[in-house]
Order: C-alpha cells, then structure tokens, then sequence
C-alpha cells in the first residue's frame, strides 16, 4: 500500500470519529428556558414540576385556548411491584409512569451512582397525560378532581356546557386478559350530557401518551409510535417527519401525523426498550401523532426535574367519531393499557390473548424478524441454563459459524482456483476484446468446464447477512441485555466505554473487532482480477470498520469479533490441510493471429 492511499484511509477514518464532535462544536444544541410553576400534592412529592407549552404544544386538556388552570397542580402517586403511577389533576390523566426495576441510566461497577429514584419510565416530561381528552366541546380550565376508590382511581369534570368528562384506572387488576402481569391496567373513560338540550359532542381525540426519551444513551432512532391496523403495523419515527428528499437529502419538515380508517387496533409509543401501549376495546378511528420539543431528560438533579434543553418528543393520541348525546346520554370508550419492557414472549402472551393481535410488534425486528425471534428465543434458552449473556451471544455465533463451515470452505478453494485460473482468463478477455457477447459465452463456458463459479466467493457472505442484521435488529432493543455485564463491558446494549480522553470515548470491543477483521483481511487469498495495488488498499478497508461499530452496542461488537476470529481459525486449519493449494490448470489458450 503506498503513502497517498495510506494517508487517504487514515483521513477517512479520522473524519468519521470526528463527525459527531465536529457538528455538535459548531451546531450546538439551543437552550430554551422551562418555566417551573409550583404545584401542590395529595400525597408528598419532591420537585415536582410541569413545563410550561412551547408555542406549538397541543393545548392544555379540556381547556380553552388561553386559558390558564384555576387551580394548583394536585399529583396522586399509586404502586404496585412493578409500576409508580403518577396521577395528576391537570387533564385528569397519568402524568407518567415508573418502573422501579430499572434504573433510567445503566452505571459501570465503581462509578458513584445517580439517585436511587431516578428510575425508567414512560410518558417523562410529556405536555399532556394519558388520556386526556381534547375537543371543541371540552373547554374549560383543565382541572379534575381525582379521588382514589381502592385500586381505582377517578378523575371527574363537568364542563360548562353541560358535560360531565369521568375518567377510571383500574391499577389492581393483574390478570385481566388471562395474563398474569402488573404491567397491564384498564382505563375507562364516560362522556355525559348533564343537560336538559341535546349537546353535540364533535370529533374527538384521547391521549395516548409521548414517546420521550429516558436518558441521554437512549437511542434516537428508537423513539416513535407504532400503531397497528389489524394487517400491518407502522413506526412512524423522526425520519418520517424529517420527509428527506430521495431518503438522504433534506426535505421539508412534516410536524403531524394521521391515519386510519376506523381500523385502529392499538397503537404504542415507545424508545428504545420501553412501551407504553393503547389498546382500545373497539378499534378507535384514526391516530393522530404531534412531533412536539419537550425538556430533555436531566439526570442530574433532583427527581423529576426538567432540563432547560428541549428535544423531540412524539405525542400520540387516538380520535373518535362525533356523537349527540341526548339529555343524560352518555358515550364510553376503554382501555387496555401496557406499560412496560419490551419482552418479546409477554407482548406474545398479551397479543394472543387479546385475539392476537400481534402486540409484539412492537419488538421492531427488521426486515429479518424471523431470524431475529429465533436468536432471540436461542440466547434467553441457553441464558436460562446459567450461561451469562455475554457467553450466550458468543455460543450462539461459534453455533452459526459451525453451520456455515461447509459453504465458507467451499468458498475459500473457489477463490484460489479462480485465481488459478486467471490466466486463461485473461487470454479470453484478451481474444474476444471486440466482441462482449462471445466473450461472456466463452468465459461461461470455461467457468462450466472446470467446475469454478465467480459467485462462489460471495455467497457465504450474501447468506451470513440476515444473520448479521437479525442480531443487530435483536440486539437493539432486547430489554434482557440492558445492564447485562461481561468482561468489562458494563451494558451489552451499550458501547463499552471504559473511560474518555479529552471527551472522546474509549470502547475496547470495537478496537478488537478492528484488529481481528485486519487480521482476517491479510490471510484471505487476493480477489481474482482485482489490480495488485486495489487488492492491497482493501487490505486495510477494515479499519474503516472500527468506525462503522464504534458506537454499536458491546452485544453485537462481541459477535463480529468472535466470528473473525473464528474464521481466522478456519482459514489456517484450511491452509494446514492444503485445500488452499491451487489445482494444477491447463496451459493458457493458444491465441490466434489475425489475418
């Protein structure tokens, strides 16, 4: 490899590791101030805070626009083992929810640790509760009453006009569809006409939720809202909203999303490993999605405070068809709510219990999502016999690359036949130079004769990647490998960073996973055909691929590496056993003259 191309890949690399530090330098992100009203508690809550709407939020629930709230904000806060729901009288809905298993920000062993209360949740710093109900009929200031009945919590309104809006969460039934859970809760909603006139009550919709982020690791390609129509789901993300010309270029910015056809099923928002799922008892007639700025999450001060950053936040709601209610008529809707990890088998269990439904979409596997159910179900069996996570993934792909053995030989002894081979090759190229169709008819034919394909090479590799990409769409958001140790990295879902020099992360895995794939690069035979000086500039292509994984999850960085150097391994048994020596060939072709 000369000095140009040496000093053209180290370039490239270098600006790749830089990209990210680069923007961030000269685009910062915009602080934006948060206003922090004080609020009042039926049961005590630390900083407890609510910010104030950006000019393009949806408008305070069951208020008229520009009204302001008559009343201090009053929270309710109700447990069980599994989930902390927050209730509050602004909207007559949940605030958010906690779940006190997971921590919202994975720690490394030594690190000093965030406050034990800083917990992962769902619908975080959202400018609406879940569900609150918004339409013209509904104005008013935005206060309910909330009252707790045992296990069922009750927020109540009625409107001027006449409107009595009543809200129910029932939080204590756990088996309420056959499946033993506490990450399930019904709600219920009545609209009634309080009056003496018939009141008409005119499209309507209900709060779902916000899909926010949890902590600044959150992936932020994983934050979006799936809904599901009875055929199909859609994840309807940031890329959508971006609406980027030809898929790359920018476009103009798309702010709302909506669908449907009264075939609304259920609909979800969710990050990264966690959903909060709506599924009505009849399937609601459209949804509606609003890309909104909500505060970033703060880790750093006390809990439940807002961050003065905004970020992106995908507010959800689900809208209903116009009624007339007569005098004391009233109109109900329900609910059955998920509110937890994404676990691929439960979404299972619930989807079919709910006449399969297919709640596990939410599971977001790709393109290969068979491929990814079955390394899935692979990894948490092999887990459950006591192996941990880490070894589990490095089973599984000693297992994929034993199956591919065979292909990956045949591979490696057509390669350097074909480059046995090349120089009768060249002698055909060289003969029919001015005639393309008899060329490839020759070269065809010579290629049948000795029993060598130019495809041969590549098809182990065109058939490892479903595999690649189904562990990586698996591995992005299986909540099991959240917190997963192994070795020093403290977060298979995460890069492995083991500490930073000068701000810049330093992740051992992809470093590894960069040597082995140069290692590899260097035993592999020459691709037939392929200029000397090409052949040694893709020699080194692969540290282009410290890169590409640098910021991938230890998980799927374990596995690209071990599978180097499992065929690293293959190679030299090959080498030993002499499958790689090229068969001896015939003489070139006889070249005739032209007259």
């Amino acid at each position: 490899m000369d000095r140009k191309s040496i000093i053209i890949l180290a370039a490239a690399v270098g600006l790749y590791f830089l990209l990210t530090p680069v923007v961030d330098h000269f685009y910062p992100p915009k602080s934006m101030p948060v206003a922090l009203p004080s609020t009042t508690h039926l049961e005590p809550e630390a900083n407890n805070v609510r910010p104030a709407a950006p000019p393009s939020a949806a408008p305070e629930p069951g208020a008229a626009p520009g009204a302001e709230p008559s009343a201090t904000e009053q929270i309710l806060t109700v447990s069980n083992a599994d989930l902390i729901w927050r209730f509050t009288s602004r909207g007559g809905g949940i605030k958010d929810v906690d779940l006190p298993e997971y921590p919202s920000v994975i720690r490394p062993a030594g690190q000093p640790a965030l406050e034990t209360n800083k917990l992962a949740g769902l619908n975080h710093n959202a400018l609406l509760p879940v569900l609150a109900v918004m339409g013209r009929e509904l104005e008013g200031d935005g206060d309910f009453a909330l009252s707790r009945h045992g296990d069922t919590i009750r927020a109540e309104k009625t409107l001027r006009n006449g409107l009595r809006v009543v809200k129910e969460f029932d939080i204590g039934s756990n088996n309420l569809i056959e499946v033993t859970t506490n990450y399930l809760f019904k709600a219920r909603l009545w609209l009634t006409n309080t009056s003496s006139q018939p009141l008409a009550v005119t499209n309507y919709t209900v709060v779902v939720g916000t899909a926010t982020a949890i902590g600044p690791l959150d992936d932020p390609t994983a934050l979006g809202v799936f809904w599901y129509n009875g055929a199909k789901a859609q994840n309807i993300q940031d890329k959508w909203f971006a609406n980027p010309t030809f898929g790359c270029f920018p476009g103009t910015p798309r702010w709302q999303y909506q669908d449907g056809a009264s075939n609304v099923v259920w609909t979800a928002i969710h990050n990264q490993f966690f959903a909060l799922a709506a599924m009505p008892a009849n399937p609601a007639q459209e949804v509606i999605i609003d890309k909104i700025r909500v505060p970033a999450p703060d880790l750093s001060g006390p809990t439940n405070a807002m961050s003065a950053l905004l970020t992106n936040g995908y507010q959800t709601a689900l809208v209903y068809t116009n009624a007339v209610l007569q005098p004391h008529q009233s109109v109900r809707q329900e609910f059955l709510f998920y509110a937890g990890p994404k676990d691929y088998n439960l979404l299972a269990l619930i989807g079919e219990a709910m006449g399969n439904n297919r709640l596990n979409l939410i599971m977001d596997f790709g393109v290969f999502g068979v491929v990814s159910k079955l390394l899935l179900l692979s990894m948490n069996w092999l887990h459950a016999t006591g192996l941990p996570y880490g070894l589990t993934i490095i089973v599984i792909t000693v297992i994929i690359k034993g199956a591919f053995w065979p292909l990956t030989n045949a591979s490696t002894k057509s390669q350097k036949r074909m480059q046995a081979l090349q120089p009768q090759l060249k002698a055909i190229t060289d003969k029919y130079k001015d005639d393309p169709a008899k060329r490839n008819e020759k070269t065809m034919e010579f290629y049948k004769q000795h029993k060598v394909s130019p495809l041969g090479s590549c098809l182990p590799t065109l058939l490892q990647l479903p595999v690649f990409m189904g562990f990586y769409w698996m591995l992005r958001g299986a909540i099991e490998l959240r917190g997963a140790h192994f070795l020093w990295a403290f977060d298979l879902s995460q890069p492995d960073t083991v500490g930073k020099i000068a701000g810049f992360p330093i992740n051992p895995w992809p470093l590894i996973m960069g040597a082995t794939q140069l290692w590899q690069s260097h035993m592999m035979p020459p691709s037939p055909g392929m200029d000397p000086g090409q052949q040694k500039l893709m020699r080194w292509v692969p540290l282009l691929m410290i890169g590409f994984f640098y910021r991938m999850s230890a998980g799927l960085t374990i596995y690209w590496t071990v599978s180097n150097l499992l065929s690293i391994l293959q190679l030299r048994l090959t080498k030993m056993t002499g499958a790689t020596t090229p068969e001896p060939v015939a003489a070139p072709l006889p070249m005739k003259k032209k007259r």
